[in-house]
């Protein structure tokens, strides 16, 4: 692995400009990552390499772990007798439960306990009576049912994390894939690369680039081009998402209801960095990543509308337009973000909650407004859906699509709800149709060098991307007036 410039030799001290930035590569996390303009500031700015953590350096373990090796929990066992503390450490983390510790959410009754374990969204729909296929990517061993050991700590993954050797791959429930030398994996163990984070975080949704518009494979060994820190300076994804006792920083804004955990650019640069005041009155407005990441989807095009209701016919397949187990779909590439306030909190859609009955239902709009001093314009992609509901109840279903009944074994809908309704706990009228559904995924990853940074015109000129009447302006700030920014 190779290591980061030393202090005295970081580009800070050596280029005319500073790099500003945060990259996030395991969950689909609200990092900010940007790049500013300073000449001549530079010296006096805080030096961002200061805040980067060492890397730990590695130890050949082919001479500690000789195997054999029949399951990953033999593997966890044997990783255990040296590192006591780790798995305890990891059982406690949204990593494995999958869940966040409750919080208060205004107009909820009691406090919320939500994650992946129990959140519906608008791509697979839900885990619930789906688990071992949504649990392939789960840091942990055999989570088949709602009867799976949380407590056991042999059912911890070390290796999905640790594992170099590069030929690792996890199945159903999480378990190591036919064919995989657990002897090899378990040697290789090292620090988490950022082919180690991907192997979930670029697959979100069932395949590269699907969730996420700016989180793919082309991640795993980009260009400059494609993301500066990771391209020009070889970050990994702990650089930013710093982590101590197995508590990985970063938090996920599809399954989040807080701002706690999060991480930002200026966890390493401060925020006045641009030579010019004109720019720097923007920052406390208008996150770092607005200007700093133009688009997204640059390698891989991502998926931005699904269409559920289409599932189920004989027609051509093609993995970016159709599908008969999952619907039709739309993909870009190169994508404009769209761009709204955020104050870091969204506004979840939760099981059982009421659907829009006219227009979309949001899953997870970010809560913020021009007149919040809290929020800033953030770049966001939006995906949209058409997915199954209960016209009766009003709810969104969650169906079961895996395994014995499930919509992709039977093509039955009725029979998939009714399913998936009796394990989530809901009622199921007998009757189902189809709503629209949107969904935010914050834009935080593949940040451009400083020259590809948006100018001013791009968004206050002539067709500009800002859409300021949406944003809560009567027009162009820069015609028109309205709130400054920078008074929050």
């Amino acid at each position: 692995m190779s290591s980061l410039p030393p202090p005295d030799q970081s580009p800070s001290r050596h280029h005319p400009w500073l790099w500003v930035g945060a990259l996030a590569a395991t969950l689909a996390i609200v990092a900010i990552p940007i790049i500013l303009f300073v000449p001549e500031r530079a010296a006096e700015a805080d030096d961002p390499w200061a805040h980067v953590p060492d890397r730990v350096p590695e130890t050949s373990h082919a001479a500690l772990l000789t195997g054999p090796f029949e399951t990953g929990q033999e593997v966890t066992a044997a990783c255990l007798e040296c590192h006591e503390d780790a798995a305890e450490q990891m059982k406690h983390t949204v990593h494995f439960t999958w869940q966040a510790e409750p919080v208060e959410v205004e107009g909820r009754d009691e406090p919320v306990a939500l994650g992946k374990a129990n959140a519906i969204n608008n791509f697979c729909i839900g885990i619930q009576g789906n688990w071992p296929a949504c649990t392939s990517c789960h840091a942990g061993y055999g989570w088949e049912d709602d009867t799976y050991d949380f407590t056991e700590d042999t059912n911890v993954d070390c290796l999905v994390c640790h594992d170099t050797s590069g030929q690792y791959v996890k199945a159903n429930a999480g378990v190591p894939a036919e064919g995989v030398d657990l002897v090899a994996a378990a040697q290789s163990v090292g620090g988490p690369s950022r082919t180690n984070c991907g192997g979930c975080h670029f697959a979100g949704g069932g395949g590269d680039a699907v969730k996420h518009g700016d989180l793919d494979t082309s991640l795993s060994y980009p260009s400059a081009n494609v993301d500066v820190h990771m391209g020009e300076y070889d970050f990994i994804c702990t650089d930013c998402h710093k982590t101590e006792d197995h508590q990985i920083s970063g938090r996920a804004a599809s399954v989040s209801l807080d701002d706690v955990n999060g991480i930002d650019c200026t966890d390493c640069h401060s925020e006045d960095l641009h030579e010019d005041d004109r720019i720097n009155s923007h920052v406390s407005s208008v996150a770092c990543r607005t200007c700093h990441i133009p688009t997204e989807a640059l390698r891989e095009p991502t998926k931005v509308h699904w269409d559920w209701s289409a599932a189920g016919q004989d027609l051509p397949e093609d993995v970016h337009e159709y599908l008969k187990i999952k619907g039709s779909f739309i993909y870009e590439d190169d994508l404009v973000p769209h761009y709204e306030w955020s104050n870091g909190t969204v506004s979840r859609y939760l099981l059982g909650d009421p659907i829009e009955e006219d227009g979309s239902t949001a899953l997870n709009a970010p809560n913020g407004s021009i007149d919040d001093p809290d929020s800033k314009i953030f770049p966001f992609k939006i995906h949209t859906a058409i997915q199954i509901y209960d016209p009766v109840y009003g709810y969104l279903i969650q169906p079961k699509t895996f395994g014995e009944g499930g919509y992709w074994t039977d093509f039955d809908w009725d029979e998939a709800a009714r399913l998936g309704m009796e394990i989530a706990g809901l009622a199921y009228s007998g009757e189902y149709d189809f709503t629209e559904t949107t969904m935010h995924w914050p834009t935080a990853h593949m940040v451009q060098p400083a020259e590809n940074a948006l100018q001013c015109n791009d968004c206050h000129g002539e067709g500009g991307r800002l859409d300021w009447a949406s944003l809560g302006y009567e027009g162009d700030p820069m015609i028109y007036g309205g709130r400054e920014a920078g008074q929050g």
